[in-house]
């Protein structure tokens, strides 16, 4: 009898708990109804990314000096890096380099560890293709630097995520 009736007060005390964990999740669902979309329309309307974003890599052919450090420090072995010894000068110069943006991790270690800073992170993250061949860039692709977002004039840039208007 003493177990029948500390099954009932164990089965209500959980029907209780039950109740409450609902009552809980519900008013968080209510909190979250009055709050505005956060979809934005892709092509027309972009984010600003953020200070430190990782992006499509830029390279600065002049300053490189074929050091290779970019490829020792990449986890993946990435960058291909073709140089030639100048024998008069004693000097290596650089005749080839390519990364291939379709293997690449965007980790961020070639350009932190880039003795000359020859290498830096852009804010361009629109990569995609239908050729992963095309994804290799080399020194000349790498050199362009893409159109910033915040001046294109195609597209409304959005700074924040959509922010509760005070009436």
């Amino acid at each position: 009898m003493f177990s029948m009736v500390t099954g009932f007060m164990n089965y209500g005390q959980q029907t209780v708990r039950a109740a409450r964990y609902i009552g809980q999740s519900f008013m968080i669902t209510l909190s979250h109804a009055n709050r505005l979309p956060v979809t934005i329309q892709y092509p027309y309307e972009k984010l600003i990314t953020a200070e430190r974003f990782r992006g499509r890599i830029h390279f600065e052919f002049d300053k490189c000096i074929a050091c290779e450090v970019c490829v020792r420090v990449c986890p993946i072995d990435l960058p291909v890096v073709d140089w030639k010894l100048e024998t008069d000068i004693r000097k290596k110069r650089l005749l080839n380099y390519s990364i291939d943006f379709g293997v690449c991790i965007f980790c961020g270690n070639c350009v932190e560890y880039c003795p000359t800073n020859c290498l830096s992170m852009t804010e361009e993250y629109e990569l995609s293709t239908y050729d992963r061949h095309e994804l290799n860039y080399n020194q000349i692709a790498l050199g362009r630097l893409p159109m910033s977002v915040i001046d294109d004039y195609t597209i409304r840039t959005i700074f924040n995520s959509p922010q509760k208007k005070n009436k």
